[in-house]
């Protein structure tokens, strides 16, 4: 019977399931507070000192689709990417395939809530800004997941709420804490919004957690030895 249930559950059809089942919880849960979820049209707005400007979502999309550069802020964020704008452009647009309970898993884990928290040192909404970082950055990435692939255009897309870049008051540095140790060369590949950005969806790629249901295995029976019928007695 184990062996029945193990199997019936390792089905596509049912691990479906689950997933629908965990796309519906996930979905509730991280629903902002109507105060947290202002807008959601400037995925960036460079604030540093007493200066703020925004770049709206049409501005990166038509960068991301055709490469042309229509705002200050980003051309500024570009120039201090560390990275080319082509390669930015490239890396931004590249798709990872996850699996949407995996990264969910992850996101929801306390590794997962330590790993948003360490994301989002210097980038979070724009109104409440720590308080709800790590709800308004795992919404985006949850929403992106859903069909099976993620990529930072993709996340930037799915922000709820609109973002700031910090860099004021001796607190915040505007400096982020890009996933890619090793992989990154200089401060500014390594601390700047865009790298960040860049190197997000495979971190998250790596960091996902495999489906329990997929990595049983069943034990097969051991093979029943054979043994002859016993001798009976003469009586």
């Amino acid at each position: 019977m184990a062996s029945f249930l193990v199997n019936r559950f390792d089905t596509p059809v049912i691990k479906g399931l689950l997933a629908g089942l965990f796309w519906g919880t996930a979905l509730s849960a991280v629903a902002l507070p109507a105060s947290a979820a202002v807008d959601n049209n400037l995925p960036v707005r460079w604030n540093t000192g007493g200066a703020v400007w925004s770049t709206n979502q049409d501005a990166f999309n038509t960068f991301l689709q055709s490469g042309e550069v229509t705002d200050r802020g980003l051309e500024g964020g570009l120039n201090r990417s560390g990275w080319t704008a082509a390669e930015v452009r490239e890396g931004m647009n590249k798709a990872y395939n996850v699996d949407f309970v995996g990264v969910s898993r992850f996101l929801y884990s306390d590794a997962g809530v330590k790993f948003l928290k360490n994301q989002t040192s210097s980038y979070f909404p724009y109104w409440s800004m720590n308080t709800y970082a790590v709800q308004a950055l795992r919404s985006a990435i949850v929403a992106d997941a859903r069909d099976g692939q993620i990529s930072a255009a993709g996340i930037m897309n799915a922000l709820p709420t609109d973002m700031r870049l910090a860099d004021f008051c001796n607190t915040y540095t505007g400096a982020q804490n890009v996933c890619a140790e090793g992989r990154c060369q200089g401060d500014a590949q390594c601390t700047s919004l865009l790298s960040w950005y860049v190197f997000l969806p495979a971190c998250l790629q790596a960091n996902q957690m495999a489906d329990p249901v997929a990595e049983v295995r069943i034990t097969p029976a051991p093979a029943q030895q054979y043994q002859p019928d016993a001798i009976r007695g003469l009586w």
